[in-house]
């Protein structure tokens, strides 16, 4: 009966040894993955003489430099370092098959209509004023057509049909909370580090947030369809700054998630 308490003890006291205080399992964050938007056949958006694919993979090389830099301890993985065209679905697959602690994936912004809209907004999965911000879902969504049996891969989900969202509706992501801790961090930084207006947080039906199975942003760094933002975003040193930006609000992501041990 001894050895029956003994072990039982020892058990309780090993698995204690593996939560915090709280109950809940310790939290690390040890591995990013970081993704330049579009690539390849998908150019995303154009301005009036450059392509959001370039700017994109230009500003996600240098955020994780930079993290790198001053963060070794932290394993940067890149969905793409070159003009190649990875898929939404292996994008998001990439990220849960190395067990990332978080995905970020950056892109630039377009907006028809006015080319005096300017600003950064960052993105984390969800419904809310999703009449408002169909369009960006819908257009970060559509490269799907680009692919080669997407109907399959997809499952017939058509990023054109307002109905295919529903799919979206009936799975909460678990992750909301941590990724709009990131985004608010990211939108802070902007406004107040980079000296970039910032639009906010908000909410879409992004596939790619949606299928990786972990806190994910998805940050537009500017608009092309405004002249005076292109040319910041062309710029090495505009480049640099808003990679600075990301990665301090990573930084401090990171400090306040493994504080709550």
């Amino acid at each position: 009966m001894k050895n029956i308490f003994a072990i039982a003890f020892f058990s309780i006291l090993f698995i204690l040894s593996s939560f915090s205080y709280t109950g809940v399992k310790d939290v690390t964050v040890r591995k990013i993955v970081i993704d330049a938007g579009h690539g390849g056949k998908d150019p995303g958006t154009f301005g009036s003489y450059s392509k959001e694919k370039d700017i994109a993979l230009s500003i996600a090389l240098e955020t994780g430099q930079i993290i790198k830099k001053y963060m070794p301890d932290v394993e940067i993985i890149y969905t793409r370092q070159d003009d190649s065209f990875p898929t939404l679905f292996e994008r998001s697959d990439l990220a849960n098959k190395n067990d990332a602690d978080l995905f970020i994936s950056i892109h630039c912004n377009n907006a028809p209509w006015s080319n005096e809209v300017h600003g950064t907004e960052t993105y984390v999965m969800g419904l809310k004023n999703f009449d408002r911000n169909f369009e960006v879902a819908k257009r970060e969504n559509s490269v799907i057509l680009l692919e080669e049996n997407y109907e399959e891969t997809y499952q017939g989900f058509d990023p054109n049909s307002p109905e295919s969202y529903i799919l979206f509706s009936l799975t909460q992501s678990v992750y909301q909370e941590q990724s709009i801790l990131l985004a608010t961090n990211v939108e802070d930084q902007f406004k107040n580090r980079v000296g970039r207006k910032s639009r906010g947080v908000k909410q879409s039906s992004l596939y790619l947030l949606w299928s990786s199975a972990m806190p994910s942003i998805l940050v537009e760094t500017g608009f092309l369809s405004n002249p005076k933002e292109e040319k910041e975003l062309n710029d090495k040193l505009q480049q640099t700054y808003i990679a600075s930006g990301i990665y301090r609000a990573f930084r401090d992501y990171k400090t306040e998630i493994e504080s709550k041990n």
